[in-house]
């Protein structure tokens, strides 16, 4: 599975980086980005981060192709 942020749809909320610190982070602008490395999204309360963005910025990619988010 892969994760990404929508950079140009999120509003800085931080509820990704509250949720699942391991994977997310806040840019100096306060906007969330992927920690470097952790692409992939394992980590933890991944998908409950993807539930908790207000405005779905962040889009979960599966192997299989899904795309969730």
């Amino acid at each position: 599975m892969r994760v990404s942020i929508d950079s140009d749809v999120c509003i800085g909320a931080g509820q990704c980086a509250l949720t699942s610190p391991d994977v997310f982070t806040q840019d100096d602008d306060g906007f969330g980005t992927v920690v470097e490395g952790r692409e992939d999204g394992t980590g933890t309360l991944v998908r409950e981060a993807v539930r908790a963005c207000p405005v779905q910025a962040i889009t979960l990619h599966d192997p299989d192709g899904e795309v969730g988010g």
